[in-house]
């Protein structure tokens, strides 16, 4: 038996990655093959099936390993960014394609990919925030400067940024999601969930993120001993849910009462969660306020 997170490591009995040999016992091992995610949302799902629950979305652009491929489905690794940033399960095979090395990253939460530089022609497809692109090229009109993207498109320069930019607050990141509906697994604008939010607003901020709640409130940051006191960017945590204090009050998550992303008074959410059984199991600050007021609440060790 393996101890091994099957989310974050890939074996199966018949096959396993190359790393993970002397650790699991498999048929087989493989390095992999590596790709990109090659549509602006590619859902990764427990099983090779159009039915199964969706665990989690890879944005166009981002890289992954495939190690299996039968009947239109990958068996991957998420492998973009950090270790911390693992997740494997199944992807359809036709939203994937060749490994280029991105150049840029959307930093707005949806942008519109048109066929020319021309923003009064009918949009070819959107991309997400976060989405990895390759820039080939620029052109402008009248209206707007644009970036050629491969393998194909214009996207309006102002809603990129270069690949390893690093937003200064990745509270303000979450917020531009507010009004966003909820959805389990999702990782955009178009749908989001709780622990969703907080990966992507802390990758957007440089800040190494897992993906579900229990990796999140088990790794980011430090724990607090209490809820007073609390500052901008502190995490609470339930069993299954997680939101995003906005400052020592107000608490922002994308949530299945609201089904999208809000704010709400944290006192609220405390009690209207504690009626239907969860009390909040920890506070997690990833970093210290640039401007700290009032008193300091214990850090636990």
């Amino acid at each position: 038996m393996t101890s091994l997170d099957p989310r974050r490591h890939a074996f199966r009995a018949d096959l396993a990655e190359k790393g993970l040999e002397g650790e699991v016992e498999a048929a087989r091992f493989a390095e992999g093959v590596p790709r990109r995610v090659a549509v602006p949302l590619a859902p990764v799902r427990r099983r090779p099936a159009p039915d199964a629950p969706v665990e989690t979305e890879a944005l166009f652009g981002e890289a992954v390993i495939v190690f299996d491929e039968d009947a239109g489905w990958s068996w991957v690794k998420l492998a973009e960014g950090s270790a911390e940033a693992a997740y494997v399960g199944y992807m359809p095979s036709d939203a994937l394609g060749a490994s280029t090395a991105p150049t840029h990253r959307v930093r707005v939460p949806r942008t519109l990919v048109f066929p020319t530089p021309d923003i009064k022609r009918p949009p070819l497809s959107f991309l997400p925030m976060g989405a990895l692109v390759t820039i080939a090229g620029t052109a402008a009109d009248h209206n707007a400067s644009y970036a050629e993207l491969l393998p194909e498109g214009f996207v309006v320069e102002q809603h990129l940024e270069p690949v390893n930019a690093v937003s200064s607050d990745f509270v303000a990141v979450a917020e531009r999601f507010l009004g966003a509906p909820y959805l389990w697994g999702g990782k955009s604008v178009a749908g989001i969930d709780c622990s969703g939010l907080v990966q992507l607003a802390c990758t957007m901020a440089g800040i190494a993120a897992p993906r579900d709640t229990d990796m999140q409130e088990r790794e980011l940051g430090t724990r607090l001993a209490g809820i007073e006191a609390l500052a901008r960017g502190d995490l609470v945590f339930w069993k299954g849910h997680v939101g995003i204090m906005l400052d020592g009050t107000e608490l922002l998550h994308a949530n299945a009462h609201d089904m999208l992303t809000a704010v709400e008074p944290l006192a609220e959410a405390v009690a209207r969660i504690a009626a239907r059984g969860s009390a909040v199991t920890s506070i997690r600050r990833i970093r210290a306020p640039a401007a700290a007021t009032g008193s300091v609440p214990v850090i636990v060790t």
